[in-house]
C-alpha cells in the first residue's frame, strides 16, 4: 500500500489525545459500609472489572476512528500491476480513433468505430477537466493538430466517420509523439483504438520516446471474408489505337475459404469490353489477362469489377489511360538527312517527323517531341549537350547514330552528363549480332519463333561501347565479339539508346535489315511517356502532366471534376520544366475516374482508388500484441484489454492504483458509530 499525501500521516500522532483524556479521566469508585460485606465486596469487583473493559473498548474505538480518517486524508492506494508511479498533476492525453473501412465490421451489434467512440469517451472520464487533450484519426487533418479541452474532443468526436486514408502505425504514432512534444509535461500518454489488422502494424518501424506511454486498446469483430480487385496493368508498354491490348487483372483471396465462379468484368468509357469467370483457392492470388481492342484516341477511363459480400469497397479498381493520336519525332541531322529514317517514319501517319539540321535548332520545339535522334553529328556542342540533358532528364528519349567521323570528346560530355556509356575508339574487324534480348518490350513481340539459322545484321566497322558502372543499362542488341550493338540506358526520366555504327550502309548493313524497322518502330512506340493507370485515396501522391501549357490555355486554373453532379475542385499546381505536377491534398475522398480540365479542355484523365492495405482482414489477438511488445522491447507499451469493466476505471486503477480512502471513511464511520452504540447500550 502507497500513499498519495504521505505527510498526513503525521496526523497519527492525534490518536495519543483519547489516550491522555482516559488516563485523566478514570472513574475513581466510592466505598459504601452495608451490614454483608462480603457480598458488597464481591460487588464492587465485579462492576469495576466491566467498567474498565468498557472503557478499553471505546478507547480502541476513538484510536481507531482517528487513524483512520488520517488514512484517509493521506489517500492510500494499491498500485496496479506494471504501474511503476503515480500519474499527478497536469496530463496531456493522445487518442487515436482508427475511422478506416475495416472498422465497419461489427462487434456484438455494433459497429466497430462506434464501439471505438464509446471507448475514447470512456478514457476522458478518466482525466480531470484541466487535463489537454489531442483526437487524432486516419485523415491526419489540421484540426487534429492541436490540443483540446474535453469538451471540444467530445464534439470533435461525434464528427469522426469512416474515411478511406489508412495510415500505418509508426504514422500515427509518431504524429502522437509531435503534438504531445509541444507541451511540457509531465504526464504524457496515448491511446490506440484500432482493430490492430496486421497489413498496418508495422512494430519494426516503431519508435516510441520513453517519456511516452502508450497503451493499446484492440477491438474484436466478427470474422469476416473478403476477395477484392487488388491491381491492375497492361502487358505492353504501348497503347495503339486499333491494337488488341492485355490488361492483366490481380485478384486476391484474403479468406480462408475458397471461391468459385467468381464473375470479373472490365469496363471502358461506360461500356462493357471482356469479362472473365474464376475460382480461387483460400489465401491465392490470380492474375487473369482482359483483352480488348482500343478503338478511340485520347483519354480512356475503366474499371475492373467483382462481385463479393460483404465487403464492397475494394470490388472495383479504378484505372485511366491515354491513346496518343501522333506520335512527334525529331532528327538532329549533322550530315543530311537519312533516307531510311525518312522512309520509315513519314510515310505511317502515327508519326509526325520533323528533320532539323544541328546549325538550325529551334531548342524550344525539343519538349514537343517524345523522341529525338541524334543522326551522324560531327561534334555536339555543348548548347545541344545541355539542352538534351534537359529533355532527356524531364523524359524525353534519345536515340544516338554517330557520325564516321564523329569527335568522341564531345559524345563523352553528353553521355557522362546523362550518366551513361560513352563511345571509344573505332573497331573496323568485321563481325554481326549475334544475340537479340528478346525480354526487352522491343523486341518481345517482333518474333513468334526464332529460327534456328536467323539471318542477322553484319557489323563491318563500329564504336566500341565503354560501360557506365553507375549507370541502369540493357543491351538490346549484341555482337559476337561481346560488345553492344544497341543498348539503352536510363536517366532521370528519360531514354538514351545508342547505337555502336551510323547510318551508313558501309558500316554496317543494319538500316537494310528487316530488324531495323521494328527496333525504331518500337523505340518510337515507347517513347512515349506511360502516365500511371492510378493512384491511391490518402496517399497524397504527385500526378504529374506533361506538356499541357501546350495544349492549353496558360490563364485558365485547372480543374479536377468527377462524374458526379457538381463535383469540382482546384487543386494546387506547379510547374516544373516540361511537367505540371497536381497536388491533390486528400481533397477526393471517394474512389473513381476524375477528369483534368484547364478551362473547357480535357488535359488528362486520373483515377483514384481505395487502399488495399485494409483489405487484409486478418487482425492482432491480445495475445499476438503482447507478444510484440516483448519481442522488440518496446517501454511504457502496454495493452488493455476491453472487457464489461467502465474503460475509465480501468485507467483510473492503472493511472492510480487501486483507491482506499473511502474505505478508511467507512472505517472511521464504523467505529464512531461502535462507539456511540457502546456507550448507550452497555450499562
Amino acid at each position: 500500500m502507497q500513499f498519495i499525501n504521505p505527510y498526513f500521516l503525521w496526523g497519527l500522532i492525534a490518536t495519543g489525545i483519547p489516550v491522555v483524556i482516559h488516563l485523566f479521566n478514570f472513574r475513581r469508585f466510592k466505598k459504601v459500609y452495608f451490614s454483608n460485606v462480603s457480598f458488597l465486596e464481591e460487588l464492587k469487583l465485579q462492576t469495576q472489572k466491566y467498567s474498565r473493559l468498557k472503557h478499553l473498548i471505546v478507547l480502541i474505538m476513538r484510536i481507531l476512528a482517528i487513524a483512520c480518517l488520517v488514512f484517509a486524508f493521506a489517500q492510500p492506494f494499491i498500485p496496479f500491476a506494471g504501474t511503476k508511479k503515480t500519474i499527478q498533476g497536469k496530463n496531456v492525453v493522445s487518442i487515436y480513433v482508427d475511422n478506416s473501412f475495416s472498422m465497419e465490421a461489427l462487434s456484438d451489434e455494433n459497429k466497430l468505430l462506434d464501439v471505438a467512440k464509446t471507448k475514447a469517451r470512456e478514457i476522458l472520464s478518466a482525466y480531470n477537466n484541466s487535463d489537454l487533450f489531442q483526437l487524432l484519426t486516419n485523415d491526419f487533418e489540421g484540426k487534429h493538430q492541436r490540443l483540446l479541452s474535453k469538451d471540444e474532443f467530445l464534439e470533435m468526436l461525434d464528427e469522426v466517420e469512416i474515411s478511406p486514408s489508412v495510415k500505418k502505425l509508426s504514422e500515427i504514432t509518431k504524429r502522437q509523439m509531435d503534438i504531445e512534444n509541444t507541451v511540457n509535461s509531465v504526464n504524457k500518454t496515448s491511446y490506440i483504438i484500432s482493430d490492430f489488422q496486421k497489413s498496418i502494424i508495422d512494430i519494426n518501424s516503431l519508435k516510441l520516446d520513453t517519456n511516452l506511454t502508450t497503451y493499446f486498446i484492440p477491438l474484436s469483430s466478427q470474422k469476416t471474408n473478403n476477395i477484392y480487385v487488388d491491381s491492375c496493368w497492361f502487358d505492353t508498354p504501348v497503347l495503339q489505337l486499333g491494337k488488341t491490348v492485355k490488361l492483366i487483372v490481380k485478384i486476391k483471396n484474403a479468406s480462408d475459404v475458397p471461391y468459385e465462379k467468381i464473375p470479373l468484368k472490365l469496363m471502358i468509357n461506360g461500356k462493357q469490353r471482356a469479362v472473365a469467370s474464376f475460382d480461387i483457392k483460400e489465401k491465392e492470388e490470380l492474375r487473369i489477362p482482359l483483352t480488348f481492342r482500343i478503338d478511340e484516341n485520347g483519354i480512356e477511363n475503366g474499371y475492373a469489377e467483382i462481385t463479393d459480400y460483404p465487403l464492397t469497397y475494394d470490388d472495383k479498381y479504378f484505372f485511366s489511360f491515354n491513346v496518343a493520336e501522333n506520335i512527334h519525332l525529331l532528327a538532329i541531322n549533322g550530315d543530311g538527312e537519312s533516307p531510311y529514317l525518312n522512309k520509315l517514319f513519314k510515310l505511317d501517319s502515327v508519326f509526325i517527323f520533323k528533320n532539323s539540321s544541328e546549325n538550325n535548332i529551334d531548342y524550344s520545339l525539343l519538349k514537343n517531341n517524345t523522341l529525338v535522334v541524334l543522326n551522324g553529328i560531327k561534334s555536339i556542342s555543348s548548347g545541344l549537350t545541355q539542352e538534351i540533358h534537359r529533355y532527356v532528364i524531364n523524359g524525353g528519349s534519345l536515340l544516338i547514330f554517330p557520325s564516321e567521323k564523329a569527335d568522341l570528346e564531345s559524345y563523352r560530355q553528353l553521355t557522362t552528363a546523362l550518366n551513361c556509356g560513352s563511345y571509344q575508339s573505332i573497331d573496323t574487324a568485321d563481325t554481326k549480332i549475334e544475340t537479340i534480348n528478346l525480354n526487352h518490350s522491343i523486341f518481345s513481340d517482333v518474333f513468334e519463333k526464332i529460327p534456328e539459322n536467323i539471318d542477322l545484321p553484319k557489323v563491318f566497322s563500329h564504336f566500341t561501347l565503354n560501360e557506365n558502372l553507375l549507370s541502369r543499362k540493357e543491351s538490346l542488341l549484341k555482337m559476337q565479339n561481346g560488345k553492344d550493338f544497341l543498348s539503352v540506358s536510363y536517366s532521370g526520366k528519360g531514354k538514351i539508346y545508342l547505337c555502336a555504327t551510323s547510318l551508313n550502309t558501309t558500316w554496317s548493313n543494319f538500316p537494310k535489315h528487316a530488324i531495323f524497322v521494328p527496333a525504331l518502330f518500337n523505340i518510337a512506340l515507347q517513347s512515349i511517356p506511360a502516365n500511371k493507370l492510378s493512384y491511391t485515396i490518402g496517399n497524397d501522391e504527385v500526378i504529374e502532366i506533361q506538356n499541357i501549357l501546350s495544349s492549353a490555355n496558360n490563364e485558365n486554373v485547372l480543374k479536377i471534376k468527377g462524374s458526379e453532379q457538381n463535383f469540382e475542385i482546384i487543386p494546387e499546381t506547379k510547374i516544373i520544366d516540361t511537367y505540371t505536377n497536381v497536388f491533390l491534398h486528400n481533397q477526393i475522398k471517394k474512389a473513381g475516374n476524375y477528369l483534368i480540365y484547364s478551362g473547357d479542355t480535357k488535359l488528362s484523365g486520373i483515377s483514384l482508388n481505395y487502399d488495399r492495405n485494409e483489405s487484409q482482414p486478418d487482425c492482432y489477438s491480445i495475445k499476438d500484441l503482447n507478444t510484440l511488445i516483448k519481442d522488440k522491447q518496446l517501454k511504457n507499451t502496454s495493452v488493455i484489454e476491453t472487457s464489461k469493466r467502465h474503460l475509465g476505471e480501468i485507467i483510473k486503477e492503472m493511472n492510480q492504483g487501486i483507491s482506499l480512502w473511502k474505505l478508511f471513511i467507512l472505517f472511521a464511520l464504523f467505529f464512531l458509530l461502535g462507539e456511540v452504540i457502546l456507550l448507550r447500550v452497555w450499562k
